[in-house]
């Protein structure tokens, strides 16, 4: 699921944002037994989506998105033949324009995801699951900037959190 950037306009009388369209993602999560319970993750993703803006100067630009994280998951192992799963991890965004020669930008960010497992075996299983993810980012700044300055700036924020969701 895309995410959504709400715009600090002088001109406009109620809250504006810029929305971004749903894309594509992929990503790689590794994890490192603790105990039967709970693992250790190391957790990539990608996305890449765009601005769906009527301006065209935003609009023709692209957004790859990409999330490095660490964290854990816990295993709600019981009586079932599936096993409910909750995950948090931390760690940065990184927000790369594409286009328009626009610096990237790198956040503070954190994500939390449950689903199930359903394994086939002692060592593989089929994974069904959501995650959510929260990147803090600076309240009533210009983002995407061309060089130094706020001058030429794709997007300037009035929020300080940017969400993103993905199911798998």
């Amino acid at each position: 699921m895309g995410g959504e950037f709400e715009v600090n306009d002088p001109e406009a009388t109620d809250g504006t944002s810029i929305d971004l369209d749903e894309g594509t993602s992929f990503g790689i999560d590794l994890g490192l037994y603790r105990d039967s319970s709970s693992f250790y993750e190391l957790l990539y993703s990608r996305q890449e989506s765009g601005f769906d803006s009527p301006d065209t100067s935003i609009g023709n630009v692209d957004l790859a998105t990409e999330y490095l994280h660490f964290g854990g998951t816990l295993l709600f192992r019981d009586e079932y033949w599936y096993v409910p799963w909750i995950s948090l991890t931390v760690g940065a965004t990184r927000l790369d324009p594409k286009g328009g020669g626009y610096d990237s930008e790198t956040e503070l960010s954190a994500s939390f995801g449950g689903g199930v497992r359903m394994p086939f075996n002692e060592r593989v299983a089929a994974t069904l699951g959501v995650r959510g993810y929260v990147t803090l980012v600076d309240s009533d700044t210009a983002i995407f900037c061309v060089g130094s300055g706020d001058l030429n700036c794709l997007v300037r924020t009035s929020g300080s959190t940017f969400f993103q969701g993905e199911a798998f």
